[in-house]
């Protein structure tokens, strides 16, 4: 009786272990770090097995740890979701729902998609976090994430997150009226062009299709951004070409504060799409928000 672990202690331990990091774990516990420490090592000196092992910069799991993690993890996430489950039980779905969006997807549907459903379930608590760069949403704590398709690790369900969308590129009046206009992709190598980088550090290839076929160019430039609004931005006041998703620029083409080019070599359009882990249950929040989605799908295809 006295070697056994408390619920508590496995649920620190979990986090631990999935963080790999005292602190992350500390913060998804709302607790401080010590007291993480101080609770795991009193869970090893009970049971007389090291589960962990620490050093000053990194945190790793021991081989009996490793065993013991696969063994309680699947057990502590039924346990979560039962709790979560009573929710159904309620008038009123409770809960946080965890998302993490690049930023033009925030952009895009923020007062589509997100505001409506937090007015619709005003006592489902809604996280919005927003990265351009590939994440893990099971290691950092997400319920669901949003790329485009192509980024979407394959053992995750994923479903559209919104209507399909088509890059354009852009110009202002006068950059137009001072170097002209490109009549083909590859052209673009005779005119400035912003260039865009991923997190990653590698550089978009602008997408184009000529005659059913794919045609991507690297683009050149002096000028190199990572988020459209400042692309559109610095396009705006004339520094270069930029390719961006048209619907963030909608409004300006129709006014004539910018000018699209290259549009008869328009690439086929692509969506983003909400990703999440392939569980036969997901907590009340996501199961709302996914039926949330469904929804306004079916209605941007009517």
């Amino acid at each position: 009786m006295k070697s056994r672990a408390t619920l508590q202690e496995l649920e620190i331990f979990t986090a631990i272990a999935r963080h790999r990091n005292f602190r992350k774990a500390a913060e998804e516990r709302n607790v401080t770090p010590s007291t993480l420490s101080h609770t795991i090592s009193n869970l090893e000196q009970r049971i007389g097995v090291r589960l962990l092992n620490r050093t000053t910069r990194s945190v790793s799991l021991t081989e009996a740890g490793q065993a013991f993690l696969q063994r309680i993890e699947p057990t502590i996430q039924d346990l979560s979701l039962a709790v979560d489950e009573l929710n159904d039980w309620r008038i009123a779905p409770r809960g946080t729902l965890r998302l993490n969006l690049p930023r033009s997807a925030e952009a895009l549907y923020l007062r589509t998609v997100l505001l409506p459903f937090r007015e619709r379930y005003p006592d489902i608590a809604l996280e919005v976090t927003t990265s351009d760069g590939l994440i893990n949403i099971v290691e950092t704590g997400f319920d669901a994430g949003v790329r485009f398709g192509e980024a979407i690790p394959q053992d995750m369900v994923a479903i559209p997150f919104g209507p399909r969308l088509q890059g354009a590129v852009i110009a202002s009046p006068d950059f137009i009226e001072r170097f002209g206009v490109p009549q083909h992709p590859l052209e673009l190598v005779d005119f400035p062009c912003i260039q865009r980088r991923f997190p990653s550090g590698i550089n978009y290839k602008w997408e184009f299709c000529e005659n059913g076929r794919p045609l991507n160019i690297a683009v050149a430039g002096g000028l190199t951004l990572d988020s459209d609004y400042i692309m559109i931005e610095a396009v705006g006041a004339g520094a270069g070409l930029a390719f961006v998703i048209r619907d963030l620029v909608r409004s300006k083409l129709k006014s004539g504060e910018l000018v699209e080019v290259l549009a008869d070599f328009a690439a086929p359009s692509e969506g983003f799409s909400l990703y999440y882990p392939s569980r036969k249950y997901h907590s009340t929040a996501l199961s709302c928000f996914i039926a949330w989605l469904r929804a306004f799908n079916r209605a941007c295809e009517s």
